[in-house]
């Protein structure tokens, strides 16, 4: 399948076999220009990406995968998948491998910064640069959005503290997700929260999707490592942040100076969801970077 955007330039959607699962991805660019790889976040997929990738393209071959779980991706149930940050990422090694990806720089947002993090620091040869969008590595920043919620789920995980965090999968939640922060209302796109929270709905993917928040505390543990590649290997690092998120605090993205001196970092006037309201500085600001690298 393939679609024509503003660009001109064709977007492919494919779905390619990755060990045992089908791994839906979108690609755009000429086959031989640098790679860019997309990391989406919760509660979303490469959906996200509809607005950035029209920018990028012309210049960049754009890879844009769903990860399991979530968009058009296989959703296997739990008792054959294990929904953890960590197998996450090896389910992305074997999307890199499969596609024979050699060089790359990443582009990492929310849940796709600690799957992508993983992938930089296995792959470290492979990555031209980072651009990181709300995504963190570091303890600053970090806000309790729930009222102390999740961070009682992750230290005690009982069924009175996981069913408390049943609400932000709704409606609501998805809502607050994209609506927070942002000034202009208008520029939220109604059809993405749409076809989130349809996918949020199937049989099963509440229960998914608690598994992954309880073991976003793990994610939180390798902080350490994922700042230990950046002073090592000191790649290009761009920041773009929302910086009204209410997960993501600004914080956040100057954080990243602390270990890698090849750090910059661009806020804009909006919440988690940037893309929505911002792709155009966004993107602009991304092809600016990638010239540097």
């Amino acid at each position: 399948m393939k679609n024509l955007l503003h660009s001109g330039i064709a977007v492919h959607y494919h779905t390619t076999k990755v060990n045992g699962l089908n791994i839906f991805y979108a690609e755009a660019g000429p086959a031989d220009a640098p790679v860019i790889l997309l990391m989406h976040g919760y509660p979303t997929s490469s959906f996200m990406f509809r607005n950035l990738i029209p920018i990028l393209s012309p210049n960049y071959h754009v890879i844009a995968p769903d990860l399991p779980g979530f968009g058009f991706s296989d959703f296997p149930a739990r008792d054959k998948y294990s929904y953890t940050f960590d197998n996450l990422a090896t389910t992305m090694q074997g999307f890199i491998d499969t596609l024979g990806l050699k060089r790359f720089a990443l582009y990492i947002f929310d849940y796709g910064a600690p799957v992508g993090l993983r992938l930089a620091m296995h792959n470290p040869e492979k990555i031209t640069g980072i651009i990181t969008q709300n995504g963190n590595a570091y303890e600053e920043g970090l806000l309790d959005w729930s009222d102390g919620l999740v961070k009682a789920y992750w230290f005690h995980d009982t069924k009175k503290n996981r069913d408390a965090l049943r609400k932000f999968f709704t409606l609501e939640g998805t809502n607050f997700q994209y609506r927070h922060g942002v000034t202009d209302q208008s520029l939220i796109a109604p059809q993405a929260i749409f076809l989130d929270q349809q996918l949020m709905d199937r049989p099963g993917n509440t229960e998914m999707q608690l598994d992954l928040l309880l073991d976003y505390r793990n994610n939180v543990t390798l902080y350490p490592a994922f700042q230990a590649y950046f002073r090592q290997y000191k790649p290009g690092i761009l920041a773009v942040w929302g910086d009204k998120d209410p997960y993501f605090s600004p914080a956040g993205a100057e954080a990243f100076k602390k270990d890698d001196p090849n750090t910059t970092v661009k806020f804009y006037d909006t919440g988690h969801f940037a893309l929505e309201t911002h792709y155009r500085e966004i993107g602009q600001d991304i092809l600016e970077f990638m010239k540097t690298l």
